[in-house]
Formats: C-alpha cells, sequence, structure tokens
C-alpha cells in the first residue's frame, strides 16, 4: 500500500483528491492528533507521553470506539527502529494499566475509564514504510491484527 489515495465522490463521481506530503513528522503528528477521532476513530490522550524509567516518549496515545488503548508512532521515513519502538511502548502500557487509566480519567471521564478494555492493546504506525524484520525479543509476540500500518507517507 505505497500509494494510498483519497477520493471525493459527489453526485455519484469520484474523484481522486491530489496526496502531498509534510515536511516534519512533527506536523503530521499535530495534523493527525487535532482530528484523531474523525480520522482514526480514536479519542486523543495525549501527546509525546513520558515512559519514566523506559526513557522513551510516545507519540500519542488514544483510546478508540471499543475502549481499547491505542498507541500512536508516527515516522516520516522508512525507519527500521520504528517496530522495537512501538513494541517497547507496548510493553511498557502493559505493565501501566492504572498510569494510562489515570490519563484517561483526567482527560475523558470516569465511565471511559470502567471501559478501558486491557484484552488487547493497538499499535498504529504512520510511517513512510516499515520494515518487517523485528528484534524485539519477548516483546513481539503481540497478534499482528493489533498492528495498523499507514503506509505511503512521503
Amino acid at each position: 500500500m505505497s500509494n494510498l489515495k483519497a477520493f471525493r465522490v459527489r453526485d455519484g463521481r469520484a474523484t481522486e483528491i491530489p496526496g502531498s506530503s509534510m515536511p516534519l513528522e512533527r506536523h503530521l503528528q499535530t495534523l493527525i492528533e487535532a482530528n484523531m477521532e474523525a480520522m482514526l476513530g480514536i479519542r486523543f490522550l495525549a501527546s509525546e507521553y513520558a515512559t519514566g524509567r523506559h526513557r522513551g516518549r510516545i507519540d500519542s496515545l488514544g483510546l478508540d470506539e471499543n475502549g481499547t488503548p491505542v498507541i500512536v508512532e508516527y515516522k516520516r521515513s522508512s525507519d527500521r527502529n520504528v517496530m522495537n519502538q512501538a513494541l517497547s511502548y507496548l510493553s511498557w502500557l502493559h505493565d501501566h494499566h492504572h498510569e494510562f487509566e489515570s490519563l484517561v480519567m483526567a482527560r475523558l471521564s470516569a465511565e471511559a475509564v470502567e471501559s478501558v478494555d486491557w484484552s488487547n492493546p493497538r499499535l498504529l504506525c504512520i510511517a513512510g514504510g516499515l520494515h518487517a524484520s523485528r528484534h524485539g525479543g519477548d516483546r513481539d509476540d503481540r497478534p499482528p491484527d493489533r498492528l495498523g500500518q499507514l503506509t505511503g507517507l512521503r
């Protein structure tokens, strides 16, 4: 899916909407975070979320329409480490349910906290391309259907 296309449909006719590239990864992240629910069906919780002693920063955290926690990572280029980094954050999330739920409480509501479904948190990597190689050791045992990817960003 290297060339993701979008179309405008009017009166039964589809017209391709020309794509454009984002000059910086941060611009793409800002655009998606501001429109996350409309674009991805994910309620936005936090940007650049620090993972404490893991010394990482999760690009975006959210909660999808089913109450599933979602980690979103953005990479403008095809980076071999994006998968390892994202899987490391997923491991962090599994170990920090209470911290995530506190964030949901602060940003959304107690009702949203009650609806959090920890059975299978998701990763969404928005990248120019992803490499299939995995070097994450015991962290890469996540079901592949929980890893979404959008590619074709230039």
